[in-house]
């Protein structure tokens, strides 16, 4: 699947990043088959522990499962990784690649970055980001120990009305306010505790498929 992917909204409805420790030691590629069963049609394979090699191999498992969907695969953090596994593109954060550098390195890939606030949304959006993860929204428990002070959908409405790129509200996000987040204006929610830590995590990504498309509905 090619970087156009981004243009279209609604594969932004669930974005689920994967997580070993908090999936209770379920590979990156049960968490994948999950989420997509669920109805994820995006992927991100993160992972800060893991070698080199074996977050190749994970990330070349998840390209022929989210391939075999119709699904984006994004890699966080690592470019060379995304290249050696032909993945739709790279998540970067602020202590990671400039957004700017990765878009040199990612030509016709997507280059997500992390926005807490308007100016970094307005930032990235300059240096060529194609989609936005904004938050964290609420308080992210367990999943991102950097995730910050969260900001509320008031933040993510406040970045839709700056930029026009697809935007993923991220942090501490749930059943129980993934709407509010939709309705602020974000395109999708990006999740991880909440999905993968759940005991069932296909039925939790199926009920926050449903949830976001209510919400995108009654826009």
């Amino acid at each position: 699947m090619s970087s156009d992917t981004s243009t279209d909204r609604s594969s932004w409805n669930l974005y689920v990043i994967t997580d070993e420790a908090l999936a209770g030691g379920r590979s990156h590629e049960e968490q994948t088959r999950a989420a997509l069963a669920g109805g994820a049609r995006v992927i991100q394979l993160r992972d800060k522990q893991a070698s080199s090699s074996r977050l190749y191999e994970a990330a070349l498992t998840m390209r022929r499962l989210t391939r075999a969907a119709g699904a984006i695969l994004i890699v966080n953090d690592r470019v060379d990784i995304a290249l050696a596994a032909d993945a739709d593109g790279v998540h970067v954060g602020p202590d990671d690649l400039p957004v700017a550098v990765a878009r040199r390195l990612l030509p016709g890939r997507l280059v997500g970055a992390s926005a807490g606030t308007v100016d970094e949304a307005i930032a990235a959006a300059r240096d060529g980001a194609g989609y936005l993860g904004v938050g964290a929204v609420y308080e992210a428990r367990g999943s991102k120990a950097d995730a910050g002070a969260p900001v509320g959908p008031e933040r993510v409405a406040a970045v839709r009305a700056a930029v026009t790129l697809p935007l993923v509200g991220i942090g501490g996000i749930k059943a129980t306010n993934a709407a509010a987040v939709i309705a602020a204006g974000a395109d999708g929610v990006a999740v991880i505790s909440g999905i993968v830590a759940a005991t069932d995590m296909t039925a939790a990504a199926r009920a926050l498929s449903e949830i976001v498309a209510a919400a995108k509905r009654e826009r």
